[in-house]
Formats: structure tokens, sequence, C-alpha cells
């Protein structure tokens, strides 16, 4: 038996038949690979494999590349030892082009395979589902067609895992008609061939023939539910999730925290730590992207007490606060207004990321430490991390904040001369913020025209927060037309406007614009809502509203306190309730 295994995984000596001392050299070997922790541990074990020519032997060649490969990213060792080998069989060739693909080099990854055909060496499944993954990094649909021509050629036309490949590859690929050709040729389907196509339906926003293929399939797992309700979730579709997390016969981390997240994402934060909660009783722990997510709501929501909370949570079940937790921490602190608890844990961290960089940048700025903000984006550069355009938003900001008008020029401009970074209509919004507050207004109005991106309700909205600032109302009138084209239901921009002809007298203005808003039937419809935190729960409130059981005893105290103002011979602003 020893004699028939070893002919089979081994070319060691193709002039004899190995023996039970050689598969037991070749078993040692293999054990030394695996217990290889650094690089240089590796070279000896290889170095011995030269000297007893076991590096010609397959089973050894293939555990070496994907040692090489996958544990220590080394791509020249894995190649220099699979060019000193005189025949490598399949498995070989399956483990080097692997490996490439892993490290990511796709390129190189199809030129072996190349080689492999010259070689006349016939490719397995393995070999192809590496191929079709090579592709996909490249985003070459030529490439890709060509192996799935040779997918064809070498009989693999109806095998599941290399065409559910292809059906993945498709839909990545944009070629949507393609990926479901290749589906309904499938002669055989499995639950992750199905899971694949209900993928690539939601990845294509048609999330009605996703339902449907999730409705037809005869038999489904946790992670197709999971695909499901993740593909209404991105597309914020949050009560069709709701329904069918309610309906899934098991739940996984991966549901819970999908679920969290369609919550957040879609701004429904107290719905997000209820979930989170509810996912604690059930008994599923967490991981590192579930607490990040709970923090980013606990942020949103100015919840200071349950970050903490959660904050301490994370210490004691042990997690390691890395990047992702450590920015996720950092802006939480940040926008509950602990900045002095943010710098701590930024401080904390042995590893910082952009991540990190910019959740840090941005709280000192939205906190109005502008200077300190700026010179921690100067710190940063000089730790070598490179800036993106989220970076800049924050050091926009800053120099908002405090009005830096030259040194946020200076910045914009930085962006494309020293970081090769193309402003986005965010970054002009930042710039048309910073002109309009510093009385510039025809500056920013000229920036907007000069854009060339088409201007959205936010730079518009800069503007005219300017124009009141600095009652500009030839500039105001400017900005509510567009306002009124870019979100004609939005009473809030006319409003402002007509408090600005309030605010100097001219009633005549006002009556026109008061009439016009009636004609167009535009009224403010959502009320203004805040949140507050009190003793670890969230409440929220909203103009005119009673919905909370304690109504009576707040409408109360707001009549107490509004009585108190009035003997302090306090007087409301009230053109700007006009």
């Amino acid at each position: 038996m020893i004699v028939k295994y070893v002919r089979a995984v081994t070319s060691f000596n193709r002039n004899s038949i190995p023996t039970a001392f050689s598969f037991t050299r070749i078993h040692t070997m293999a054990n030394q690979l695996k217990k290889c922790s650094t690089v240089k541990e590796l070279e000896c074990v290889y170095a011995t494999m030269v000297k007893t020519n076991a590096n010609q032997d397959c089973f050894l060649a293939n555990q070496f590349v994907s040692f090489c490969t996958s544990r220590f990213h080394r791509t020249d060792y894995a190649i220099l030892a699979f060019t000193q080998m005189q025949e490598p069989n399949v498995f070989v060739y399956n483990a080097l082009i692997r490996g490439l693909v892993h490290c990511g080099h796709p390129h190189q990854a199809i030129i072996f395979y190349l080689h492999m055909l010259r070689a006349e060496v016939l490719p397995t499944s393995y070999t192809f589902s590496s191929l079709i993954k090579a592709c996909s990094l490249l985003l070459d649909i030529c490439s890709g067609e060509a192996v799935h021509g040779q997918v064809w050629k070498n009989g693999f036309g109806s095998h599941v895992f290399v065409q559910t490949a292809l059906v993945d590859y498709y839909s990545n690929s944009n070629k949507f008609f393609e990926s479901r050709s290749v589906f309904d040729e499938m002669p055989q389907r499995d639950i992750f061939s199905w899971t694949t196509m209900v993928l690539a339906h939601a990845r294509a926003g048609d999330l009605c023939s996703a339902r449907r293929l999730f409705d037809e399939m005869p038999e489904r797992n946790i992670a197709t539910w999971n695909t499901m309700i993740d593909a209404y979730a991105r597309w914020g579709n949050v009560r069709a999730a709701e329904l069918l997390f309610n309906k899934m016969p098991a739940r996984d981390i991966i549901s819970w925290t999908t679920m969290i997240t369609c919550y957040s994402q879609n701004k429904q934060f107290r719905e997000a730590l209820d979930a989170f909660n509810e996912m604690k009783k059930s008994g599923i722990s967490p991981d590192q992207v579930t607490m990040a997510t709970v923090l980013s709501a606990c942020a949103h929501l100015g919840a200071l007490d349950l970050g903490r909370e959660i904050h301490l949570y994370v210490m004691q079940i042990g997690f390691d606060i890395d990047v992702y937790i450590g920015s996720a921490l950092i802006d939480m602190y940040a926008k509950c207004g602990s900045l002095d608890r943010s710098l701590l844990v930024f401080f904390k961290l042995r590893e910082k990321n952009l991540f990190c960089w910019n959740s840090i940048i941005e709280g000192l700025a939205v906190h109005g430490f502008a200077h300190e903000a700026l010179a921690m984006f100067d710190r940063m550069i000089y730790e070598n991390v490179e800036p993106n355009g989220v970076t800049f938003i924050s050091v926009l900001s800053a120099c908002t904040h405090a009005g830096l008008v030259e040194e946020g020029r200076r910045r914009f401009l930085s962006m494309t001369c020293g970081y090769s970074i193309t402003p986005e209509v965010e970054h002009y919004g930042c710039m048309v913020d910073l002109l309009s507050k510093a009385g510039l207004l025809e500056d920013a109005l000229e920036l907007i025209r000069s854009s060339k991106f088409q201007p959205n309700a936010v730079i518009w909205g800069a503007l005219l927060g300017g124009c009141k600032l600095h009652r500009n109302l030839e500039i105001a009138h400017i900005a509510v037309n567009e306002l009124m084209v870019l979100e004609p239901n939005n009473s809030g921009y006319c409003t402002l406007l007509l408090n600005m002809y309030a605010e100097v007298s001219r009633w005549a203005e006002v009556t026109k614009i008061r009439v016009a808003m009636k004609e167009l039937g535009i009224e403010k419809r959502c009320p203004g809502s805040s949140w507050i935190e009190m003793e670890r729960k969230v409440y929220q409130f909203a103009a005119s509203d009673k919905s909370h059981p304690a109504s009576d005893e707040i409408y109360s105290s707001l009549s107490k306190l509004d009585e108190q103002l009035k003997l302090a011979s306090y007087v409301p602003e009230l053109e700007a309730m006009l």
C-alpha cells in the first residue's frame, strides 16, 4: 500500500520504485514545512530538499509552493522552486497558479497556465477556479471568455464548481446576461450555485428576480438567507429585509450583523442597537464587524453612555482593539462630544491605518480645533500614510470652522498637485461653504459655475447659508431658484429666503414668496426631530410630538421654562419664525 501511495503522489525517483524509507523522508520534510514560522526556516528546509533531490518530488513541491504563497507571500521563492523542477505535475501547477492569484499576480497566473498547456499537462477543476478568479482581478472580459472556452474544451462544461465560478465571474464583470446563461445551462446545481445566481440578480439591482429565484430554490442554507437579506439591505428596502430576517429558521453571526448594518445604513440607529441586544440575548457572540457597526450607531445617536458600555463590553470579551474597532471608537467618542477619550483611544492604538487618522482629524475639526486637525494631517503625512478624498473633506471642514480661507485654498489645490486626488463634489461643497461663511459669496458662486460637477443641493444650500449670514439677497435668489429645481418639495429654502426679506422689512417680497409657496403646494410636511440619551435609553422627539408617555410632564416643564424666560425679559427672534 505504501509503494502504491508513493507512486501516486511522487515523482522523486522515476527510475526506481519508492521505498518506505523515501516515504518517511517525504513525510518528515512535509512536517518541517508546516512548522516553518519564518522565511529563514523555509529556506533551510528547501536547502535540505535540494541537497537530497527531494525538490523534484511533486508532493513536496506542491507543499512548498503553497506555504510560500499562502503563509509568507513569497511568490519569488515559489516560482524559483517551480522552475527547478524537471516534470511538475498538475498539482504543482495548481498550487502555483492558486498562489499567484492569492498574492495579487493574476497575469502571471495566466502565463503559467499557458506554460502548463505547452507542457501538455491536463488541467483540473481546481485549475479553472483559480484562473476564473484571476480574470476577475484583471477585469479583462476577453481573458475570461478565453478561459470559459478552455473550460468547455477540457470537458468541464457541466462541472458544478467551475460553472458556479463562471456565474460569479460574469456577474462581477457586469455581464448579467452571460451570467444567467451559464446558470440556465447548468445540468446540475447545488445550493451554492443558486445562491450565487441570487447574488448576481441582487448586484444588478433586480431584487424581484432575486426573490423569485430565492423562492424557487429546492433547499436553502443560512448563507442563502443572508444573501437575500443583504440584497434588500443594500438597496434600502429595510422592511423586506426585516420580514425575511424574522422568517429565518436559524441565524448566525453574519445574519445578525447584516441586519444591524441594514438598520444603521438606513439611519435607523435605535433599531440597530435593539437588534444588537437581541443578538446577545440569543446567545450569538459578536465579532469585530458587528462591534464597529454598533459603535457607529451610537456615534450617530450621540449616545455616549451606551458607547462607553459597548467599549467596556469589547474589552470584557477579549477583543483586540484593532484598526477597525479603534477607528469606530475614535469616531464614536468624537461625535458624542468626548474628544479627550477619542484622542486617548487614538494614541493607545498600536497600529493606525488611514481610517483611524481620518476619524481623529474629523473629530478635531468638528470640535473646532482646526489648527490641531491640520497638525494631525501633517503628522499623518510624516508617518507615510497617504491621504484620500475623505481625509481632505475633514481638512477643508477644519479650515471652514476656523475661517482659514487661504489655508483652505492651499489645501484644496494640493489635492491634485501634491497627492493626485481629483476633487469630488463633496470637496467643492466644503470650499463653497468656506468661502460663503467668509463673505466671499461672488468667489463661491464662481467656483460653483466653474466646477466640473453638477452642483447638488448641499452646495447651493451652503451658498444660501452664507447669503443669510451676510444678507446678500441677490445671490440668495440665485441659490433658491437652483434649489427649487433640485428639491421642489423642500420648504426650508423658501422659508429661509422669506426670513431674509423679513429681516430687512421688505414685506411685499415676503407676501410674494408666501403666495408662490401656497400655489406650488410647498409646505413643511415632516417635523424636525432630535434624540436625547437618559439612563442608557435613547428618546426621540419631534415638533408638536405627544407620543411620549410622559408628554404631559414634558409640556408642563416647557411651559414653566417659557414663563421663566419671560420673567428674564428674553425676547425671541420672531423674524426667523415667519
